[in-house]
C-alpha cells in the first residue's frame, strides 16, 4: 500500500510541460491541493470566452478513470473555494470534465502512458522545418518524445521532439486508441477497492 501511495504523490507532483500562467497558474495553485487531497490530478485549466466565460478544469484519477460522479464531487469540492478566493472577478460557468479519449498530453507521463499511439502535436519553434506533426509515439526519454510519423511527402520518418518544444499535444481517436480505453476500464472494474487491495498486500 505504501508502494502505491509513494507513485500516486510522484505523479500528483509532475509538472505541466506547458507551464500555466496568469489567473490560470493561480486558479491551479488554488484548487490542485484540494484535487490532490480528494485522489484527482488536475489535467487542464482553461478560461475561453465560451458562453460569456467558462472555466473549463479537467481532472482525472491517479489511474486515469473519471466518472460523471467523479466531476460532480470534484466540482462541489472546488467551486465555494474558487468563490472564496474571487480569482475570476466577473460570472463564469464552471466546467468540470475527463480527459475524454482524444486526451490533452500536458506532462511527460501522459506519452509514456500511450506509447503507440497515434498523435498530435504543435511546437513552439520549427523542428525539421515544421511546427505541426502527427505521428505514433514511439518512445519517450527525459527531454524528448520520439514520434514515428509517415506521409506522402516525405515518406517514413523519426524524429526526436523535445519536450521544451511542445506547445500542445494530444491523442488522435483511432479505433486502437477506443480499443485501449475500453480494456483499461475493463481492467479498472475489475480492481479491488483501495480497502480490499490494503487487505490483500498486508
Amino acid at each position: 500500500m505504501e508502494t502505491q501511495h509513494n507513485e500516486q504523490a510522484i505523479a500528483a507532483d509532475e509538472p505541466f510541460l506547458q507551464p500555466l500562467a496568469g489567473p490560470e497558474a493561480r486558479i491551479a495553485a488554488v484548487i490542485a491541493p484540494v484535487c490532490a487531497q480528494a485522489g484527482f490530478r488536475l489535467v487542464r485549466v482553461r478560461l475561453s470566452g465560451l458562453n460569456g466565460l467558462t472555466l473549463q478544469i479537467m481532472a482525472e484519477r491517479y489511474d486515469g478513470s473519471m466518472s460523471v460522479e467523479d466531476c460532480e464531487q470534484l466540482s462541489r469540492g472546488i467551486s465555494p473555494l474558487l468563490d472564496v478566493e474571487n480569482i475570476i472577478d466577473r460570472h463564469y460557468n464552471l466546467e468540470v470534465s475527463s480527459p475524454g479519449i482524444d486526451r490533452p498530453l500536458v506532462r511527460r507521463s501522459d506519452f509514456a502512458a500511450w506509447r503507440g499511439h497515434l498523435a498530435k502535436i504543435a511546437t513552439h519553434n520549427p523542428v525539421a522545418e515544421k511546427k505541426k506533426w502527427r505521428g505514433i509515439i514511439a518512445a519517450v526519454s527525459e527531454e524528448a518524445v520520439t514520434l514515428r510519423c509517415e506521409s506522402e511527402e516525405t515518406g517514413a520518418e523519426t524524429l526526436d521532439l523535445p519536450f521544451t518544444e511542445i506547445a500542445d499535444a494530444s491523442l488522435v481517436l483511432t479505433d486502437a486508441l477506443i480499443r485501449a480505453a475500453l480494456q483499461r476500464d475493463k481492467q479498472e472494474k475489475r480492481r479491488p477497492p483501495a480497502a480490499a487491495q490494503a487487505q490483500t498486500e498486508d
